[in-house]
């Protein structure tokens, strides 16, 4: 039990860690760390990423928007799109087979570390 608590901690510190310096990056490290630390069911993983990535989006946005360097105009646009895209994915989550959701999800990161270094 001791070690669980270890490992979501430093989980949730670097998840932290990488959402504060990047913006994003939670569900990366996240989703991962669930399933392969914490033995946490694949799908299970995915929504408890997102709901976990709210409170840290929260605090990042607040000291991002007190420095200034928040687009409020652009943040406002996406956010509406995303609110649809967010609806719409989350109702998917359930009817997508674990072992499609996880050659999503790899593919999804593979191509944006690609894009990321090239």
């Amino acid at each position: 039990m001791k070690k669980n608590i270890l490992k979501i901690g430093l989980l949730g510190i670097f998840t932290g860690l990488l959402n504060g310096l990047f913006g994003s990056g939670g569900g990366t490290l996240l989703v991962p760390g669930m399933i392969f630390l914490l033995g946490i069911e694949e799908h299970k993983s995915h929504a408890t990423a997102i709901s976990i990535i709210l409170p840290l989006a929260i605090v990042s946005t607040f000291i991002y928007f007190r420095a200034g360097i928040v687009s409020l105009n652009t943040t406002l646009k996406v956010a509406a799109g995303g609110a649809i895209g967010g609806y719409v994915g989350a109702r998917s989550l359930n009817k997508i087979p674990s072992n499609i959701l996880r050659k999503i999800f790899a593919i999804f990161m593979i191509i944006t570390a690609f894009r990321m270094v090239f």
